[in-house]
């Protein structure tokens, strides 16, 4: 198999209700650990107030989208710019387990929001070399911490995920995916007629052109939420849509390009 991935099914969870706090030593000297090496302490009350919505719980909410449960693919792979809840925990074998897949996995984190767009990559170069017929992409998102998050605190920021599943056949077409520091420079190849740019929360930038925005609330989940909810409407308007999201982090920029298929 060779050719470019095509979307095959979405889904999109936002604010799912969580179990809220429960006590455990071994997290609790786990988090200890974890944050005092570098001069801070756990902030209890912030921690014992959280939703507690883990990575695992994310993963179950979209499962229940019966284009995602019932994708077989032989790879799977889990992005988040935020950590879990729960640490120890290796999602993405997971949610190949509760597929009933035997599939590569792994997760990309650490990117901030190009970790998505990283996991895009990686999906295409697998389906040009033939590794994989089907892949599934989630973005996770979770906010309880238990220290201070400027992104948390000042964004905003609700639990979230989404899931993509990338095959082949008919369907939205991933074009490319580019990351460059502006995302103006990065729709210069895109202008064309019958575009619609997906502007993430986080572009500060004016972008003359047929815009979506998407509100605030998320960090890494953005862009693909709205994609989730909205591109069967989308195909049926434009031939193109760019979801583009800007880092407040690091400062870059990043893009992806899926052409929908002609009426």
């Amino acid at each position: 198999m060779s050719g470019e991935p095509t979307l095959r099914g979405t889904s999109a969870v936002i604010s799912p209700p969580g179990p809220g706090y429960r006590e455990d030593a071994a997290v609790s000297r786990f988090l200890a650990d974890l944050v005092e090496p570098f001069g801070s302490k756990v902030d209890e009350e912030r921690w014992q107030r959280g939703a507690h919505v883990s990575h695992k719980a994310l993963t179950d909410r979209l499962l229940e989208a019966e284009g995602v449960r019932t994708s077989r693919p032989q790879l799977v792979i889990v992005t988040h710019a935020l950590p879990d809840v729960l640490p120890f925990t290796a999602v993405a074998p997971y949610l190949a387990d509760r597929l009933d897949v035997t599939a590569t996995t792994f997760s990309v984190a650490q990117q901030g929001l190009a970790a998505p767009f990283t996991a895009l990559r990686v999906v295409a170069a697998y389906q040009r070399s033939g590794r994989c017929d089907e892949a599934v992409v989630a973005i996770l998102e979770q906010t309880t911490l238990p220290t201070p998050h400027p992104l948390v605190d000042d964004g905003g920021l609700v639990d979230s995920g989404a899931a993509l599943v990338l095959g082949t056949g008919p369907g939205p077409r991933l074009a490319s995916v580019s990351s460059g520091g502006t995302v103006g420079e990065l729709l210069e190849p895109h202008r064309e007629p019958g575009t619609l740019v997906v502007l993430g929360p986080w572009v500060t930038e004016t972008v003359e052109a047929d815009v979506h925005r998407v509100a605030p609330g998320s960090y890494c989940t953005s862009v693909w939420l709205a994609l989730a909810g909205n591109w069967p409407a989308w195909q049926e308007t434009y031939r193109k849509v760019v979801l583009c999201d800007t880092d407040p982090v690091s400062g870059r920029s990043h893009a992806a390009v899926f052409s929908f298929p002609a009426g």
